[in-house]
């Protein structure tokens, strides 16, 4: 959740309230079950480490003075890294879903190019794993387990195709727009 806040705010400073509804907004039924209270405890852990600075925004007659959230230098480049990262599998497949949402949301990057690298590092472990599982014994425990690592690598890769075919589609609609 930290990262994609993070990733928010590097399209421009906001208040949580904001941050909340665009993340619902980009997530569709994954930010539906997001509770009010995540933004604010990740902006506040986010401060505490040093990646957003808070400042205080004029408000409404209506509506106190608000926190306006922006990235430091050392946020932007957290933003930068998260984008990058390859780290594979992860337990929880939402975290990459929230990753390529956020980036196009945020316009950083494209989220066709994330499935790509992702896609490359995932055909690397998958050639890895496979060599190692030739090389070990018929029948053997490590076999065994070095397939299970085979058959889940070869299930991500199935996944992604489907994120990128998704990811396209809407990359087309956005540009029809």
């Amino acid at each position: 959740m930290q990262d994609a806040v993070l990733a928010m705010l590097a399209k421009e400073p906001s208040h949580g309230y904001q941050l909340r509804t665009r993340l619902r907004r980009f997530l569709g039924p994954l930010g539906e079950s997001m509770n009010a209270g995540q933004v604010y405890v990740a902006l506040a852990r986010l401060e505490r480490a040093g990646l957003v600075v808070c400042e205080r925004a004029d408000g409404l007659p209506e509506r106190p003075d608000r926190k306006v959230y922006a990235l430091t230098p050392a946020g932007q480049q957290r933003v930068a890294a998260w984008l990058t990262e390859v780290n594979w599998p992860k337990p929880d497949l939402a975290d990459f879903h929230l990753k390529l949402a956020t980036a196009a949301a945020a316009r950083l990057a494209d989220p066709v190019e994330l499935v790509a690298a992702q896609r490359r590092e995932l055909m690397r472990r998958l050639r890895d794993a496979q060599r190692a599982m030739l090389a070990e014994p018929d029948g053997s425990t490590a076999g065994l387990l070095l397939e299970g690592v085979v058959l889940r690598l070869q299930a991500d890769l199935r996944w992604l195709a489907a994120c990128e075919r998704a990811w396209s589609r809407a990359g087309r609609k956005s540009e029809d727009a």
